[in-house]
């Protein structure tokens, strides 16, 4: 088959379908429909800046698997977004979907673009005819677009109220991650980083390791890895040693102070200069040692390279894809020292709300933030323990065993269905 998802991350989420399909048996004929997406949109999106010119930005959208239900997955913007990338992330989804007992496949979307290069107004310009250029494929029953890197709900707004003016009524199932104010869901914003909190609690309980007065490292200090951090320091008394944004990395071995660094970040735009934490090389962040590490920013960070030289007792994997197939093989060979919670579980808490938010916009039955979290918290267990339980059972890396779990419930889907799905 002709490779149009030529990408190293697209790469690295066909090698780990490798490895489990193998591990599965897949049939042959199964293989390569459940790894390749069900459906690849491209688009030109024409925005008009503030100086009048015509500016035209690369947009797509890739659904994965149409087996399991509607197509669900966020929409990033960002300078690095590229067709392979959105496919690996769409392929992630269907398994994370799938592992949580979610009726969706996977999907995600994506603007090539800078947005901390747009006004407000371009922003808003682009937000509006990227999803008008995706009218044609989506719709609340066919495929639900939320957040990631560089869109928030504001954006989700813009969204919601472009397709609404489409259909000529209000649609506010068509998207998730929206303001409340427009059917968004409580603790929304939250739910990926309370998520890890939750699991990290989890696997620190099984390991009978005390988390407070414990050390932690974040690498990535935006939403989610804010958010865990917080979660990690405030509800747990850990020492968070080590955060990193997008402007470096900052060490404070007596412990920083996350609400002065989340008031800095949002004062300055990002972690430039905060006084509360000395820089450090990017690369001798993951490498600290500490009891958990969070890597909560971008993919395939942990490498054959630095996987031998982790000195963490907990690997919660905040990010999509953060450890290559050969660091995987590493990070296994040290099991008795190092416990691994792989992203496909680890964040699975953005999806999980997210599905909670399109049953309140379908039904117009809105629930509480603690009924949220409570809900949250039983889906996260039931995953976390079919996980452990096939670990244990068969003797295999708790990322196959996650891994297997999802791709074993949607290959039953489409056989179940046949040829089309």
């Amino acid at each position: 088959m002709q490779d149009i998802y030529s990408d190293p991350t697209f790469q690295m989420a066909c090698d780990q379908f490798e490895l489990v399909a193998e591990y599965l048996e897949v049939p042959h004929d199964l293989h390569d429909q459940l790894m390749y997406p069900k459906r690849s949109i491209v688009v030109s999106v024409p925005v008009r800046m503030d100086d009048g010119s015509t500016r035209l930005f690369q947009g797509y959208r890739v659904q994965h698997t149409l087996s399991m239900g509607p197509t669900k997955g966020g929409t990033r913007f960002g300078p690095t977004v590229t067709i392979g990338e959105v496919a690996a992330l769409a392929m992630w989804m269907s398994w994370k979907c799938a592992l949580a007992g979610l009726p969706y496949g996977g999907a995600k979307g994506g603007v090539y673009v800078d947005p901390r290069s747009l006004s407000g107004n371009e922003l808003e310009r682009l937000s509006r005819r990227y999803m008008q250029e995706m009218i044609p494929f989506i719709g609340p029953h066919i495929d639900i677009m939320g957040p990631d890197m560089g869109t928030n709900e504001q954006v989700m707004a813009w969204f919601m109220d472009t397709y609404s003016a489409y259909a000529g009524h209000s649609v506010p199932e068509i998207v998730t991650g929206k303001p409340v104010s427009l059917g968004g869901i409580h603790g929304r914003r939250e739910a990926t980083g309370r998520g890890i909190v939750y699991l990290v609690e989890r696997a620190a309980n099984l390991l009978k390791l005390k988390l407070s007065d414990g050390t932690a490292v974040i690498q990535g200090f935006g939403n989610v890895g804010g958010v865990t951090a917080h979660g990690l320091a405030y509800k747990n008394g850990m020492k968070i040693i080590g955060i990193s944004d997008i402007s470096g990395a900052y060490y404070n071995d007596n412990g920083i102070d996350i609400r002065a660094a989340a008031n800095h970040a949002v004062t300055n735009g990002d972690l430039k200069g905060f006084a509360g934490a000395e820089p450090i090389p990017l690369e001798n962040l993951l490498t600290l040692p500490c009891d958990v590490l969070v890597p909560a920013a971008v993919s395939g960070v942990i490498t054959r390279e630095n996987a031998g030289k982790i000195r963490c007792r907990l690997l919660a994997e905040g990010a999509n894809g953060p450890t290559t197939v050969e660091a995987a093989k590493i990070l296994f060979e040290r099991w008795n020292e190092l416990f691994v919670i792989p992203d496909i579980l680890c964040n699975a808490g953005g999806v999980i709300v997210s599905y909670f938010e399109w049953i309140q916009s379908l039904q117009s039955f809105f629930w509480n933030e603690t009924e949220v979290a409570d809900r949250l918290f039983r889906a996260l267990e039931q995953s976390f323990s079919a996980m452990i339980r096939r670990a244990k059972e068969e003797k295999i890396p708790h990322r196959l065993a996650a891994l297997a779990i999802g791709v074993e419930r949607v290959m039953k889907a489409r056989k179940a269905r046949g040829l089309f799905p």
